[in-house]
């Protein structure tokens, strides 16, 4: 074999090796996985910032921001809600984490609770809670069945 034969094979395995790799490279990162992140929910240090009893909504919208979604009704509690996806390959997406934090008010729009709820085994558990009065409280979820029981069809 002449030089310039072996010169040529050398450099198409070296062409070769490189898209491998290459390919390889692309491969493994398309199967990597990748991380979503939807929504909003202040942290516990910005939650701290809001006094029970004191704040009012005007004031919470200045500290944390106005939350995505509201009640179902004017005047309602207010609910932000952050979810956490991961996407794997072919695989459906994953939710691997979602907080959810309830801020109530009384009628004067002063706020009464601030509640933070996450994802475990697929139910809502409550992880951190403030709570000022002391009698007898519906939790979120009696709450917004009641509110769903009240709708009438229309005639």
């Amino acid at each position: 074999m002449t030089d310039h034969m072996t010169r040529q094979r050398g450099r198409l395995s070296g062409r070769f090796i490189l898209g491998s790799l290459m390919a390889l490279s692309i491969g493994l990162a398309a199967c990597s996985p990748i991380r979503q992140f939807h929504g909003y929910a202040p942290s516990d240090e910005d939650l701290s910032e809001i006094v029970v009893g004191q704040d009012t909504r005007e004031t919470v919208a200045e500290k944390v921001g106005r939350p995505g979604m509201g009640g179902v009704m004017e005047g309602s509690d207010w609910f932000y809600v952050q979810s956490d996806w991961v996407n794997r390959g072919w695989r459906a997406p994953e939710e691997v984490d979602r907080q959810v934090v309830a801020i109530s008010f009384d009628g004067r729009d002063r706020v009464t609770n601030i509640e933070r709820f996450g994802l475990e085994d697929g139910q809502v558990v409550s992880l951190s809670r403030r709570v000022t009065d002391s009698g007898p409280r519906p939790s979120l979820l009696s709450q917004v069945l009641s509110v769903l029981g009240n709708f009438a069809p229309g005639l």
